[in-house]
């Protein structure tokens, strides 16, 4: 079992949840290093429970490894990240964090929903079969709960009637909104979206970010990775812009589009940005 090489959070206690707090998400000072790359250097962000933040920025920056350390899907080298003030993959001894067991953090991750860039559905299995059956297998719900459930997901993407349909029998976009479906099935206090247009093709792309501009409205907490710049002034509380592993600039989609701060935030978006929103 591996441990933290930060001391433990002197908040990290034993918290009370309130439906006004689901969904706090808290990252302080994390740091992430692949060999002798240094990706994330003292990445520190907080999003309110229901905000909806949306992180932009060139390829390579650590948007992406960001996210991932949010579910563990990638472990801090230092610092840490806390949802509702419960640390994400760690516990306190001492005044040390040390990783949870495997079975903890899965138990974590139903709690964290997140969709990927390609998918990743289970070939073999319907529409209503991919949504349907984590609730079944890490909640214990029952299947016909489960199904029942499935379909009014199923139904709020749009696809209730493709729901005995295989991915292979479904477009990009369908199949990306059978993702959504399947990440808001276990109730998540967060959900997590990396670039989940980037795999389709150009006239699939709203379909998808309808569906994602619905959920913002839901008061779910949404932390969002794209490079859909026009999406993110739509829907973001916060607009984060990251560059080399760090959070150059933050702050509201008028802020960040129109009247950004720093030099470095200013020449992406002059290269990036519709004429309509240069800079």
């Amino acid at each position: 079992m591996s441990t933290a090489t930060t001391s433990a959070p002197a908040t990290a206690t034993d918290p009370v949840t309130t439906p006004s707090t689901r969904g706090l998400v808290e990252i302080t000072k994390v740091r992430k290093s692949f060999g002798a790359t240094e990706v994330l250097k003292g990445v520190s962000l907080t999003v309110e429970p229901g905000g909806v933040a949306v992180i932009v920025g060139p390829s390579g920056s650590g948007k992406s490894t960001l996210l991932r350390t949010i579910n563990h899907l990638e472990k801090v080298d230092g610092g840490f990240i806390s949802i509702d003030g419960n640390l994400v993959g760690y516990e306190v001894r001492g005044n040390r964090l040390h990783e949870l067991r495997g079975k903890e953090i899965l138990k974590q991750r139903t709690e964290i929903g997140m969709v990927f860039q390609n998918f990743n559905l289970f070939p073999h299995l319907t529409a209503l079969e991919n949504v349907s059956e984590a609730p079944v297998v890490a909640q214990g719900c029952s299947k016909d709960e489960a199904r029942r459930r499935g379909l009014e997901l199923l139904d709020r993407v749009g696809l209730k009637g493709r729901a005995d349909a295989y991915p292979r029998q479904l477009s990009g976009g369908q199949q990306q909104r059978v993702a959504i479906a399947r990440a808001l099935a276990l109730d998540p206090k967060i959900l997590l979206f990396d670039e989940p247009t980037s795999a389709l093709d150009p006239e699939l792309v709203n379909e998808v970010l309808d569906v994602i501009r619905e959920l913002a409205k839901s008061g779910t907490t949404l932390l969002i990775v794209t490079h859909e710049m026009g999406f993110a002034r739509d829907v973001a509380d916060t607009v984060v812009f990251m560059d080399q592993g760090q959070i150059v600039e933050q702050g509201s989609p008028e802020h960040i589009f129109t009247n950004p701060q720093e030099p470095r935030t200013r020449s992406f978006f002059s290269k990036v940005l519709e004429p309509a929103f240069n800079i």
